[in-house]
């Protein structure tokens, strides 16, 4: 399975260097992610909650980073096992600074084996596009908030070094926001969207979501 792709993150290219090295930033940001630790150096551990189609279940993995350029580039090996079944895969990540903003290329080759590899190319193609779609989407969300709180600190700062502000003239400072992960109930429900998207031609839409009103119809009908 070969996946390639880009991504522009609403941060600057150190905030975002900096959360693709953070273990707990990436076990939270990454669908399906839990207990990531540094077992060494550019070396983590943890484990991943993926289901695809009928199968699902926990690898516990294995990721190295090698070929590391700060804070630019680097090259990964994974190395997952579980109950599915198991997944080798390499790939490569360049960043590349745009203003306050930072573009992200991506491209990587997989290996699977055991039950995972039973749903089919293209069913495991769109959910693994799901899961790295969402795991780009968190991260993009978490440094947001962490953008948030460099502005703020800096205003602070930049009050602090100059003259003294009459507090009923100084403008109030906004909430910062927080992150918050989405749940595992989020994530498999968009993985079951796109999926359904990409397998089901969009001129049969409409019958599938009639079809969806009825069952619900027949349900409610049966319990009341």
């Amino acid at each position: 399975m070969e996946i390639s792709g880009e991504y522009t993150f609403d941060a600057p290219q150190d905030l975002v260097w900096a959360a693709l090295q953070d273990p707990d930033v990436l076990s939270n940001a990454m669908p399906g992610g839990e207990g990531f630790t540094e077992v060494g150096e550019n070396e983590f551990a943890g484990n991943l909650k993926i289901k695809v189609g009928p199968v699902q279940g926990v690898f516990k993995g294995n990721i190295k980073l090698v070929d590391v350029v700060p804070p630019d580039s680097y090259r990964m090996e994974v190395d997952g096992k579980g109950a599915p079944g198991f997944v080798k895969a390499t790939g490569g990540l360049k960043l590349t600074p745009q203003g306050d903003k930072t573009h992200m290329a991506y491209e990587g080759s997989a290996q699977v084996g055991g039950r995972i590899a039973s749903v089919g190319q293209r069913l495991m193609d769109t959910s693994a596009k799901s899961i790295i779609r969402q795991s780009l989407e968190g991260l993009n969300d978490y440094l947001k908030v962490q953008v948030a709180q460099r502005a703020a600190v800096t205003a602070v700062e930049e009050v602090a070094d100059g003259e003294v502000v009459v507090a009923e003239t100084a403008v109030p400072t906004p909430p910062i926001p927080t992150y918050k992960p989405p749940s595992q109930t989020q994530v498999a429900m968009n993985v079951a969207k796109d999926v359904a998207t990409d397998i089901i031609p969009a001129q049969y839409w409409p019958y599938l979501i009639g079809l969806v009103f009825l069952l619900i119809i027949i349900l409610l009908v049966a319990i009341f």
